[in-house]
C-alpha cells in the first residue's frame, strides 16, 4: 500500500513538474517572439526613415546580436534569486521594445542624434534580451535534464522566432503600423513577466510588489496604445513640412499625405512622390513624349503610378482604347479611387471603363503576361533600396521589351541627371544593355530639381516634334528642348544594373546622400 501511495505522489509531482516546465517553455516562447520583433522593428523603422534597407537593417541586427551575445555573459553575475532578476529584466524589457519605436520617431522629426538613439535602444533591448534566456534556463536546469534541456529551449526559441517574423511581416505591422505593434508586444512580454511571478513560486521571492510593478507597466503600455496614433501624428508632423492629413501603414510601404501652402503632397516610405502644386510638370513629361513617338495608342500600360495621375494623363489621347495598371500596393490603388484630395488630381482616371487595375509585383506580373502593348509607362519610385532596384535591372528591362509591341515605345522616370548623375545614366546604360534604342530626356520639376526620363524602343527613336495640345507645361517649343543635355548632365560611364549587383542602389545611395543627410 505504501508503495503504491509513493508511486501515486511521484507521478503526481512528475506531472506537476512538467506541466511547471511547459509554462517555462511557453514563456521562453513569447520572450524570443518579443525580442524578435522588437529587432526586426528597429530595423524597418531604421530603413524607413534614412534609406538603404540593406546596410541599416545589417548594422540593427548585427548590433542586436551582440547585445544578446552580451546580456547572456552578463546574466552570470545574477547568483540568487534568478526568477526575480528575469521579471525585473522582463517589465524593464518590455518598456523599452514597446516605446522604443515612439522614441525613435520622435528623434528622429526633433533631434540630431537620430542614430546614437536608434543603435543605443537596439543595445538596450539585445542586452535586456540576452538576459532573459539565460535565467530561465537556469531555473529548467532544476527539472530537465540538460540535454533535453538545451534541444527544448532552443526549439522554443527559434519557434518564437518564426512566428514573430511571419507575424511582424504578414499580420501585426500592416494593421497597426511600427508604434503600436511595438507597444502590443512590450504588453505580451509584460504580461508573460507578470504570469511568471505564478508559474515561478517561490522562485521570484514575495510576489506583492512584483505583481503591482507588472500591472503598472501593462497599464502604461495599454494607454500608450490607444493614444499611439495621436504619438504617431505628432512625430510625423515633425518629419513633414506641412500637415499630415492621411497616414497608413500597409503591407508594403508607409503612405503620408500632407497638405498646406496650397498643396498636397504624397510620400511613400518618407520619399516624396508628388506635389500638387507641380506634379503637372512631372507627369506631362513622363506619358507624352512616349506618346508623341509611338505610332499607336490603343493598348497602353502603366506600371507603377498607383496614385492615378500618369493614367489621367494617357486618357487625355482618345485613340487609347484599354489601359493596364500594374501596382503592387492594393491600399495606393484603393486610396487613388476614394481619397477626395487624390480623386480631384487624378480626375477618377483609376474609374474610367477603359482602366483595368491590377495589384501585384510588375516583374512577376511580366513574366507571365502574353498581351503586347503600344506604350508602356514606367512611374516606379527611385531605386533607394533593392526590393525598388529590381525594377531598374536589366532582367525587368528585358521582361518588358518582350511586352512591347514591335514599334512600341516605353517611357522611363530615371531619377535626375543632375542630382544623381550616375544613377541616371546606369538607367539609360541598361535599357540600351538589353537591345532598347534609348533618348534621354529632362524637365525641371521645382519638388525635385532637375528631373530624368527616358524613351526606349527595339528600332531607333525619333526626336518628337509635336505634343498633345492644350498641356500646363508641355508645348511644342518646350518639346524641341528637353533632349538638349546642359555639360554637367551629358552621359558618364556606369556599369549595367543587373539583378546580381544591383549597382544602381549604390550609385543613388551614394549620389543622393549628399542632398539628403
Amino acid at each position: 500500500m505504501a508503495a503504491a501511495v509513493a508511486a501515486s505522489a511521484g507521478l503526481a509531482e512528475s506531472s506537476a513538474a512538467s506541466v511547471y516546465a511547459l509554462l517555462l517553455y511557453v514563456t521562453v516562447f513569447v520572450v524570443s517572439t518579443c525580442g524578435l520583433v522588437y529587432q526586426m522593428l528597429a530595423g524597418a523603422v531604421a530603413s524607413y526613415l534614412l534609406g538603404d534597407s540593406v546596410t541599416h537593417f545589417s548594422l540593427v541586427l548585427g548590433v542586436f546580436l551582440a547585445a544578446l551575445g552580451l546580456g547572456a555573459w552578463l546574466s552570470r553575475f545574477v547568483e540568487q534569486s534568478p526568477g526575480r532578476a528575469f521579471v525585473e529584466v522582463s517589465y524593464t524589457a518590455a518598456v523599452v521594445g514597446g516605446v522604443a519605436i515612439e522614441i525613435l520617431f520622435v528623434a528622429f522629426s526633433r533631434s540630431r542624434f537620430f542614430q546614437p538613439t536608434l543603435y543605443g535602444l537596439v543595445v538596450a533591448n539585445g542586452v535586456l534580451v540576452g538576459f532573459e534566456l539565460p535565467l530561465l534556463m537556469r531555473i529548467l536546469r532544476r527539472h530537465v535534464a540538460m540535454p533535453q534541456l538545451l534541444a527544448r529551449a532552443l526549439a522554443v526559441d527559434y519557434a518564437g522566432a518564426v512566428l514573430g517574423s511571419l507575424a511582424f511581416s504578414l499580420i501585426v505591422v500592416p494593421r497597426l503600423g511600427f508604434v503600436r505593434t511595438a507597444l502590443l508586444f512590450g504588453t505580451l512580454n509584460a504580461i508573460a513577466a507578470l504570469a511568471a511571478t505564478w508559474v515561478l513560486g517561490p522562485a521570484v521571492g514575495p510576489p506583492l510588489g512584483l505583481r503591482i510593478k507588472g500591472v503598472a507597466v501593462i497599464a502604461a503600455l495599454a494607454v500608450l496604445f490607444a493614444y499611439a496614433g495621436r504619438a504617431t501624428a505628432v512625430a510625423e508632423d515633425g518629419m513633414y513640412p506641412d500637415p499630415v492629413i492621411y497616414a497608413r501603414q500597409t503591407p508594403y510601404q508607409r503612405i503620408v499625405i500632407t497638405a498646406g501652402r496650397g498643396s498636397v503632397q504624397l510620400f511613400l516610405d518618407g520619399n516624396l512622390q508628388f506635389a500638387s502644386s507641380d506634379e503637372y510638370r512631372y507627369h506631362e513629361a513622363l506619358v507624352h513624349p512616349a506618346f508623341a513617338a509611338a505610332a499607336q495608342h490603343r493598348n497602353i500600360l502603366v506600371l507603377g503610378g498607383g496614385d492615378g495621375l500618369a493614367v489621367r494623363e494617357v486618357l487625355r489621347h482618345r485613340d487609347v482604347q484599354h489601359v493596364t495598371l500594374v501596382d503592387l500596393d492594393r491600399d495606393m490603388t484603393r486610396l487613388a479611387r476614394e481619397f477626395a484630395p487624390i480623386t480631384r488630381l487624378n480626375r477618377n482616371s483609376l474609374d474610367d471603363p477603359r482602366v483595368t487595375v491590377i495589384n501585384d509585383d510588375a516583374m512577376v506580373w511580366l513574366a507571365r503576361e502574353r498581351n503586347t502593348f503600344d506604350v508602356a509607362i514606367v512611374d516606379f519610385p527611385d531605386p533607394n533600396n533593392y526590393a525598388l532596384g529590381k525594377l531598374y535591372t536589366s532582367r525587368f528591362y528585358a521582361l518588358l521589351r518582350d511586352r512591347l509591341a514591335p514599334d512600341g515605345v516605353v517611357a522611363v522616370q530615371s531619377t535626375s541627371p543632375m542630382q544623381a548623375r550616375q544613377s541616371y545614366w546606369c538607367v539609360v546604360g541598361t535599357l540600351e544593355a538589353v537591345g532598347f534604342h534609348t533618348l534621354p530626356y529632362h524637365v525641371p520639376v521645382p519638388s525635385f530639381g532637375e528631373w530624368g526620363y527616358v524613351l526606349a524602343s527595339r528600332a531607333a527613336i525619333r526626336i518628337p516634334t509635336h505634343t498633345l495640345p492644350g498641356l500646363r507645361y508641355l508645348a511644342d517649343d518646350v518639346l524641341a528642348t528637353v533632349f538638349v543635355f546642359p555639360r554637367d548632365m551629358t552621359r558618364v560611364p556606369a556599369e549595367v544594373n543587373r539583378l546580381n549587383n544591383q549597382v544602381l542602389v549604390q550609385y543613388y545611395e551614394r549620389e543622393w546622400r549628399r542632398y539628403v543627410y
